[in-house]
């Protein structure tokens, strides 16, 4: 009996041991894991740290251009701690200072309120500028459909109702008076509003159309152009018949010449988008269309924003001023504005 207990005892005692020494091993193990890499935790804390505090000048261009390398390095080491089951205390405090890091290194550089400050402060007027060649082509487009429009009306009339479908006031055959009244008089009048809700809801699906489908070749882009303003050339001439075609232009300028220029740069950035698939260089399509697709987004955020300031200059500004020259002054004043902010500012950098 004796005997038996010895041997029990001598086994347990042995257990014991070799619990103990494996533990002390890993612990051992943990702490020349923590020595040899230590440093390089510290040094990633110290520079999130900083960040998270707002602190970003105070770290060299060296300590900003080695954050990526140590932030791979952490989570190096928090893959391998986790494989080799370290202590609770290290793979917490890893797993932590890697969650930091991520959002840091990957996630947004800035507010949404900086953002928004840089893209009205230049980024907007350089996504434009940096598609310059494609407004060039559109505006030709645009020229060349308006013109289009007006002449095939001014051959043949019965033109005019291929082109402008659906209009049953404004039309060759209408009288001078009836035409100026669409113009002037009581501005709530019926055929006034649902006209103007029809060319603002028009215009806005031509702008994002023209966009959407320029990614076959422009092809679909450079058509809706020439549709569109093939009725504005052909609702110009009906109103130049009746010498009617300056005050027509200057009902049509207070948000015209933002909503048409809205147009414009939509169906340029559809057009560059075009050109990027047909002629990507020494990119792949794919790679080619995506770099366009970025190039245009901010262009098409601000005609987003056009479209709405046309919608609020035609709700409220038409509606209210009811002579030509200060209506002319409205929508001359908004294209010099437009003009002024995409192709003379230049903001700053951030």
């Amino acid at each position: 009996m004796n005997t038996l207990f010895d041997s029990l005892k001598s086994r347990f005692s042995r257990e014991a041991e070799t619990e103990t020494g494996d533990i002390t091993a890993a612990a051992l193990r943990s702490d020349r894991f923590r020595q040899a890499r230590e440093g390089d935790w510290k040094r990633l804390e110290t520079m999130v740290s900083a960040m998270e505090k707002g602190r970003l000048s105070r770290l060299s261009d060296a300590d900003v251009l080695e954050l990526p390398v140590l932030y791979r390095t952490v989570a190096s080491s928090l893959s391998v701690a986790r494989e080799t089951s370290l202590d609770a205390a290290t793979l917490a405090y890893l797993e932590a200072l890697v969650q930091r890091a991520y959002f840091l290194v990957y996630g947004p550089r800035d507010s949404f309120t900086g953002w928004l400050r840089g893209f009205f402060a230049g980024g907007w007027s350089r996504a434009v500028r940096a598609i310059g060649l494609d407004i060039l082509i559109a505006l030709a487009v645009m020229v060349a459909g308006a013109t289009v429009g007006w002449l095939l009306v001014a051959h043949d009339p019965q033109w005019y109702g291929a082109l402008v479908a659906g209009e049953t006031t404004r039309t060759p055959t209408a009288t001078r008076e009836a035409l100026r009244a669409t113009l002037f008089g009581d501005q709530k009048q019926e055929a006034l509003g649902v006209f103007a809700t029809f060319l603002f809801g028009h215009n806005s699906q031509i702008a994002i159309m023209a966009y959407a489908v320029g990614f076959a070749a422009g092809i679909p882009s450079v058509l809706l152009l020439v549709q569109n303003t093939g009725n504005l050339g052909a609702m110009l001439w009906v109103f130049h018949q009746k010498g009617l075609l300056l005050d027509f232009i200057g009902w049509l300028s207070i948000h015209g010449t933002t909503e048409l220029f809205a147009i414009l740069l939509a169906g340029a950035s559809g057009i560059h988008v075009g050109r990027a698939m047909a002629f990507p260089g020494g990119h792949s399509v794919m790679a080619s269309l995506a770099a366009a697709g970025r190039r245009t987004a901010p262009v098409m955020l601000g005609v987003v924003l056009m479209l709405l300031v046309a919608g609020m200059l035609e709700g409220f500004a038409r509606q209210l001023i009811n002579e030509t020259p200060a209506r002319l002054a409205i929508g001359g004043a908004m294209l010099v504005f437009w003009l002024n902010y995409f192709f003379t500012f230049r903001g700053r950098r951030t």
